[in-house]
């Protein structure tokens, strides 16, 4: 019971966490009216979050596994909850954004040490694969509703409210790991020097690409400036890896690699993580610019996504265990390929908003499969002394696979300046392609099952 009410108050977390990846998006018109600024500015209201967070991870990990996952959970959720504040609070611009930011570095703190709670807590198993399937169902709900919610919030209450709603909840957390989670069995003793650097060098590599990648579709813009932003991203990637080798205590220590099943199992995330993103922002373009619905309007279609991914969360449980992690993300990847072609080819032939009702069942069990299984690999024979880390790389690579997926696949599919063909049709095959790389480089990993690890 109480390891249940633990896992409650962490989806809590895990689904505000998620809500504010796409919360700002149908509320982005109206923060720039009431603060003057234009449509490129506001881009960063969103991406500075998502970067941020996911760069920062890796960093949220290492302090869980140094200092304690339960003082790190406090402190990340605390400093979520402090910014989730200002921003609703946020008298300028550029509060806003710097309060985006904090937003950003609080899940990077909070979520590694919530996923490494969740994971200690049940036992590697049935019992771990049902958690983490209602941890992966949480945070796609999450996002989904969103969507819904930032319509109806925007129009009733405004959009500062977007922000400030989820306070509240996130003092109960707080109660709750106060009086539920138990104290870690042992802290450093002495005072551990962090690999800053490190982490500067991993947010600043996918803020670069995003940049460089963006501004290359823009038209009229000197295409110096997108090579410059490229290339620095190559360099300060160059420089992390070399960072990591020399560190005493690196982010990630180069022995984590050493696992390849591991490594495989954080790239595919990146890469299915991207087409999912693509899918979602394919979708919600479809059905704005194309069959112009309000925001409301495109929040509410949405739902019955979300309801597809309660039952996929109760469905994959049960399949993971007999088909083992394996075959249920071979399956996730193909259900996502599928939900991208189907968007794509609505949006060339056209068609009603019900035409999309597929590629929502789809999505669900691309999350669904895909995700969870995914999750289970990256974290399996983890121990006390690298629980964090690994749910720090598994959370990063999910985060960071699906902003720079977004900027990559979106960005050129609807680049007019690089190309004439159909965005939609660019950007999902893009999409596609990318995850026809990660089955390929996920089916060279064992096919070990639930129970095969629960009877070792």
């Amino acid at each position: 019971m109480r390891a249940r009410l633990v896992l409650c108050a962490m989806s809590m977390l895990q689904f505000f966490i998620a809500v504010d990846v796409t919360v700002v998006n149908i509320a982005l018109p109206s923060i720039g009216a009431e603060f003057g600024v234009d449509g490129h500015s506001l881009t960063w209201v969103v991406v500075g979050y998502t970067v941020t967070g996911g760069g920062l991870l890796m960093l949220g990990g290492r302090l869980g596994d140094l200092f304690g996952r339960r003082r790190t959970l406090l402190a990340g959720t605390a400093l979520f909850g402090t910014a989730s504040l200002l921003a609703g609070l946020a008298p300028s611009f550029p509060v806003l954004v710097a309060a985006r930011l904090l937003q950003g570095a609080g899940e990077a703190v909070a979520l590694p040490a919530a996923m490494a709670t969740i994971v200690l807590l049940f036992p590697e198993g049935p019992r771990r694969s049902q958690a983490l399937s209602v941890w992966a169902a949480v945070a796609s709900c999450g996002l989904v509703l969103g969507f819904a919610l930032s319509g109806i919030i925007t129009a009733h209450l405004g959009w500062r409210w977007i922000f400030l709603i989820s306070v509240p909840f996130i003092l109960v957390v707080i109660v709750a790991v106060l009086l539920l989670v138990p104290n870690d069995r042992s802290a450093p003793r002495e005072p551990v020097r962090l690999d800053l650097p490190g982490a500067l060098l991993l947010t600043m590599c996918p803020l670069l690409l995003v940049y460089g990648v963006v501004e290359a579709g823009e038209p009229g813009t000197s295409p110096w400036v997108s090579l410059v932003a490229l290339v620095g991203a190559a360099v300060t990637a160059v420089g992390f890896v070399r960072v990591e080798a020399r560190s005493p205590n690196p982010l990630v220590p180069l022995t984590f690699f050493a696992d390849r099943t591991r490594i495989r199992a954080n790239l595919t995330t990146m890469l299915l993580s991207g087409a999912l993103s693509t899918s979602f922002l394919l979708f919600t373009f479809y059905l704005q610019d194309r069959l112009e619905m309000g925001p409301l309007g495109a929040g509410l279609t949405m739902l019955p996504l979300a309801a597809a991914l309660i039952a996929a969360s109760v469905l994959v449980p049960r399949l993971l265990g007999r088909w083992g992690a394996r075959a249920c993300v071979l399956v996730g990847l193909a259900a996502a390929a599928g939900a991208t072609a189907v968007v794509a080819l609505v949006a060339v032939v056209g068609g009603g908003a019900a035409w999309l009702l597929p590629a929502m069942l789809l999505i669900a069990a691309g999350m669904g499969f895909g995700l969870v299984g995914l999750q289970y690999i990256a974290v399996s024979g983890t121990t006390d002394e690298d629980a964090g880390i690994a749910s720090g790389v598994q959370r990063a690579a999910d985060q960071l696979g699906g902003a720079a997926g977004v900027a990559v696949y979106v960005g050129l599919g609807f680049a007019s300046a690089l190309h004439s063909g159909d965005p939609f049709l660019v950007a999902a095959a893009l999409a596609v392609a990318g995850l026809v790389v990660g089955a390929v480089v996920i089916s060279r990993s064992p096919a070990t099952t639930v129970a095969q690890h629960q009877a070792a």
